[in-house]
């Protein structure tokens, strides 16, 4: 366990309102960065920062899950905004994303990475890692796979759960933290639309899952992937 005193709970945590999601991915990619992804347990609360994701954009994506229409496995893209879509990739972890754009039109975000900042020995214990000291964090969130089982995220337990909703038991809440700078890279481990820059990162921090892709520089206001819809 580590040993160094890891860092409390933020507090004045707010949930994202339903309209947060309700936009176009690449948006909510960047604003999700700095959030906070949060799991309540009967005893403790787990919750880390929001630091690494990757935008999908619905049917016209050739790399989304929703590329090929409305299906039973993929159909909480469709859904209401603001829900989780989980699904079970390489036989061996989970991955969470979020639902966006109105009820009706697929998109989604995807998680990568998140900074712990409480529940970090439940977290270890969920990763069956044993931490020597804040240096091995980043094995518990440092990934996709790794941070749905730091959270005990399934599709079982979690497929279609309402994010926006501290009910739900798993939210996602604000508490005023703003990244001072936001990377952008092609996303990882595609083959389909591979070069479209939809990997968004807080550039610095130790917990992005992977920083061999280096960034690339594009306007504010860029499209990088024109959909028949944009503007």
């Amino acid at each position: 366990m580590p040993r160094s005193k890891p860092p409390s709970a933020p507090t004045g945590i707010h949930p994202l309102p339903r309209a947060f999601f309700t936009r176009d991915p690449r948006r909510v990619a960047r604003h999700l960065l700095g959030k906070i992804l949060i799991r309540d347990l009967p005893a403790l609360k787990l919750t880390a920062r929001i630091v690494e994701v990757e935008a999908y954009l619905g049917t016209e994506d050739p790399a989304a899950h929703s590329a090929a229409g409305r299906t039973l496995r993929n159909a909480v893209l469709f859904g209401p905004p603001g829900h989780a879509y989980i699904y079970f990739i390489y036989g061996n972890h989970y991955c969470l994303n979020v639902s966006c754009e109105p009820e009706g039109k697929a998109g989604g975000v995807l998680f990568r990475a998140l900074e712990p900042l409480s529940g970090i020995e439940e977290m270890a214990r969920s990763r069956h890692i044993e931490l020597r000291g804040p240096q091995d964090w980043p094995k518990l969130t440092a990934g996709p796979g790794r941070l749905c089982q730091a959270f005990g995220i399934t599709r079982l337990r979690d497929n279609d759960r309402d994010l926006t909703s501290p009910e739900a038991g798993l939210w996602i809440g604000d508490d005023a933290c703003r990244p001072r700078r936001i990377a952008v890279t092609p996303r990882i481990g595609i083959t389909k639309a591979a070069d479209m820059p939809l990997r968004y990162f807080i550039a610095g921090n130790r917990f992005v899952s992977a920083t061999k892709r280096s960034p690339v520089s594009i306007p504010a206001d860029l499209r990088p992937f024109r959909r028949k819809d944009d503007p």
